[in-house]
């Protein structure tokens, strides 16, 4: 069924900025006189900067959607499109009435077009799911987050500021399923798009906060590199979150008496107190990494009984650590279960702490010197030969 299109509404420039400057406070009055000035001379480009000046400024904003309805639309197709999307988007969070910020999106939706500026549809596609999801239609939120990323996914190249809006509303709609893993990774990805000061220091703290979390709780996230080397965890220290840190630190690190010794702190954190259990197998997980990692890849075949000391697991438990590990792809090799061994032949790449840099330096210099042994004791050979 085809979509009825907005009637243009017939403008008047003129009188509409004449009106303006009598119905608006003084210190709003120089934009108008620029904007009557550009907009006789056709100076779109400077118009468009003048624009988003006034958008910015605090007093604009009960005109904001007045300004947009009844001067931009006058000349918006010979605007730049993502920048009057972008302006669009500013003008729309003045509107308090969910029905009518839809209505005004979905307007400005219909009148941009696609094939000619896909890089701003995105854009609005994007504040679309945004509204939805804020407004509690979840589907709806999925439905225009898809259409956006099928456009997204075949541009060769786009706005980082447009990348932003997809992956902020991707994570803010997988945090609203709970869906930790998807949750981490479109919220990283948001973060790789923005320059962290951007955001509010609240913003940045409850990012860091929620990241941290979905990191403990994603079923599938046993490497946190990128999130460890992130400067936005730094939003935690001095907080009475920065506990949280160290639980990253310690989970990386697959060290189970620091993992105990911080589980007191779980009840502050009741989702982290709920899921007990899964961490508990994680960071034993975690620690059948780190035990791997720590021996030569001549030193991989490892015995159940050590694999439970190592991991503090029940030794009747040791075996379906294993596979689990090897179903998640954390480490391959094969299980003797007659002699109960596990051979190792590789460990998940990951981002090492200061600590294990040091160990992985120690054994470099052993290798280091089996090696000059070696060339010691084989080089009279060469030079006879």
């Amino acid at each position: 069924m085809a979509t009825e299109k907005t009637p243009v509404p017939k403008l008047d420039v003129e009188e509409y900025l004449t009106t303006a400057l009598s119905a608006t406070p003084q210190e709003l009055h120089p934009f108008f006189i620029a904007f009557q000035d550009l907009h006789s001379r056709k100076l779109w480009h400077q118009l468009t900067t003048k624009l988003a000046e006034f958008f910015d400024h605090p007093l604009s904003r009960s005109y904001r959607v007045d300004v947009f309805d009844r001067f931009v639309r006058d000349f918006e197709t010979k605007l730049n499109q993502l920048k009057l999307v972008e302006m669009g988007v500013k003008v729309s969070k003045e509107i308090d009435n969910p029905s009518t910020h839809l209505i005004f999106l979905k307007s400005l939706s219909e009148r941009i077009p696609t094939d000619k500026a896909p890089d701003a549809h995105v854009l609005l596609l994007a504040s679309l799911a945004h509204a939805k999801l804020l407004y509690g239609d979840i589907e709806g939120t999925r439905v225009d987050m898809d259409a956006a990323w099928a456009i997204l996914d075949s541009l060769p190249a786009v706005e980082s500021r447009v990348r932003a809006a997809y992956y902020k509303v991707a994570a803010d709609y997988y945090k609203a399923k709970a869906e930790y893993a998807p949750y981490y990774r479109n919220s990283l990805l948001y973060l790789a798009c923005i320059d962290l000061e951007d955001l509010e220091p609240e913003e940045r703290l409850l990012r860091a906060h929620d990241l941290s979390l979905s990191a403990f709780l994603g079923d599938t996230i046993y490497n946190f590199g990128e999130l460890l080397m992130h400067p936005i965890l730094d939003t935690l220290n001095g907080t009475p979150h920065e506990w949280i840190k160290r639980l990253l630190f310690t989970f990386n690190e697959g060290n189970i008496g620091k993992f105990e010794a911080l589980a007191p702190l779980f009840p502050r954190e009741p989702i982290l107190q709920e899921n007990y259990p899964f961490l508990r197998q994680k960071i034993c997980l975690m620690a059948l990494i780190e035990s791997v990692f720590k021996r030569s890849a001549y030193d991989r075949t490892m015995s159940f009984q050590t694999i439970a000391e190592e991991t503090r697991l029940p030794l009747d438990e040791v075996e379906h650590l294993v596979m689990k590990a090897l179903s998640l792809k954390l480490i391959k090799g094969s299980l003797d279960q007659v002699d109960q061994k596990a051979q190792i032949t590789w460990v998940q790449p990951r981002v090492l702490s200061t600590e294990q840099i040091g160990q992985l330096a120690k054994r470099l210099a052993a290798w280091g010197e089996k090696l000059h042994k070696v060339e010691e004791r084989i080089a009279p050979e060469v030079v006879n030969s």
